[in-house]
Parts: C-alpha cells; structure tokens; sequence
C-alpha cells in the first residue's frame, strides 16, 4: 500500500512557487503546490487533461477560463481539458493546495 503524509509534504521556495509530488503514475499525478504570499502558476492550458485544485490552507485567487476567484480553506475548483488556468497568492499567509491530473499529461 502506498501511503504519503500530506503534512511532510508540505515545503516552500523563497524563489517560486514549488511543486511536491505525493503520488505520480502514468494516469495521474497528486501533488502538494505551496505557494508563499506573492507568488503564482502563470495561466496555461492541458488539452488533454483535467486538473483539480483543493485549498488545503489559505486562499488562493484562481484563474480558469475567462473568470477569476478568491477560494478558501476547504473549496475545490476544477478546469476542464484546454480550459486556460491558474492560481496566485495574493494574500498574506501561506497557501498549501492538493493538485490532481487525469489523465497524466505527456
């Protein structure tokens, strides 16, 4: 069985955004992305894939096709295969997200 503690996870980079990877296969990847105030994952698209989003802690401002919003502490947001997406920090404390991709993209 493999088995991951999401909190052990959990680590930032003064530099960028960082990516943590918790589970990652030919299917999908679940990752943990923890974002310092001010930084981001710039806007871009996967046309063959899905991607959910979960704050786990903090509030990130999502961008998914042409709307934007401000998601708390326990909301998830999904965007759809080719959908343009993103998310930024733009508050003061730290923001800690679970990201999941299906299928995996190339």
């Amino acid at each position: 069985m493999e088995i991951r503690s999401i909190p052990e996870s959990i680590a930032f980079s003064e530099e960028k955004m960082k990516k943590n990877a918790l589970f990652d296969s030919p299917h999908l990847f679940y990752d943990t992305y923890c974002l310092l105030p001010g930084q981001a994952q710039k806007v871009h698209a996967h046309e063959g894939s899905d991607k959910v989003y979960y704050v786990l802690t903090g509030t990130g401002r999502f961008t998914i096709g042409d709307e934007e919003q401000d998601l708390p502490q326990g909301h998830a947001v999904i965007a759809r295969a080719g959908q343009p997406h993103g998310v930024r920090n733009e508050s003061g404390e730290n923001l800690v997200l679970l990201v999941t991709m299906a299928p995996r993209p190339s």
